[in-house]
């Protein structure tokens, strides 16, 4: 049976080999060499998961879940929150990865809920992730949560392109 739950310290092996293989599928997508530069976890990843599985996202306030099927750990997300220039408060997703082998079950969407739940419960007045271009299947997940598009980064190469 597939859930989720709150990530343990027992977790923290699953999660950071859940981790490199995210960063490995998604950097090979469009935009994913600069994704994977900025916004990827970097080795060692074991000690940012195993502060978040603390609540402390990169210095703010977060949870890790993990997704199951019958107890085995298949799945993980990360959400942070961040505090707005007005006083409100944003859940930022930063990661939400299911093994391929285990997607198209439920495990994303019972994680999705308990991350969702959290940002309910912390008085947040919205949920953000961000998603690849092209990558049809990531969007489509978060718009049955009800995410959709509020801002549009461009990006333009210098290193690929440049300008004389």
């Amino acid at each position: 049976m597939e859930g989720a739950r709150l990530a343990t310290e027992a977790d923290l092996g699953d999660i950071a080999d859940l981790a490199r293989a995210a960063v490995a599928e998604l950097a090979q997508g469009r935009g994913g060499d600069l994704w994977r530069r900025r916004e990827a976890r970097q080795e060692p990843v074991e000690a940012e998961i195993a502060a978040a599985v603390e609540h402390d996202v990169g210095g703010r306030p977060g949870l890790v879940v993990v997704g199951t099927i019958t107890d085995a750990v298949v799945g993980y997300g990360v959400v942070h929150l961040e505090a707005l220039a007005d006083g409100g408060r944003l859940a930022v997703i930063d990661d939400v990865y299911v093994h391929a082998e285990a997607r198209g079950v439920g495990v994303g969407e019972a994680m999705m809920d308990e991350m969702v739940e959290f940002a309910r419960r912390e008085g947040c007045v919205g949920v953000d992730a961000l998603v690849l271009p092209g990558d049809r299947h990531s969007k489509n997940f978060f718009e049955t949560f009800g995410l959709t598009a509020r801002a549009i980064v461009v990006h333009r190469s210098l290193v690929e392109d440049p300008i004389p």
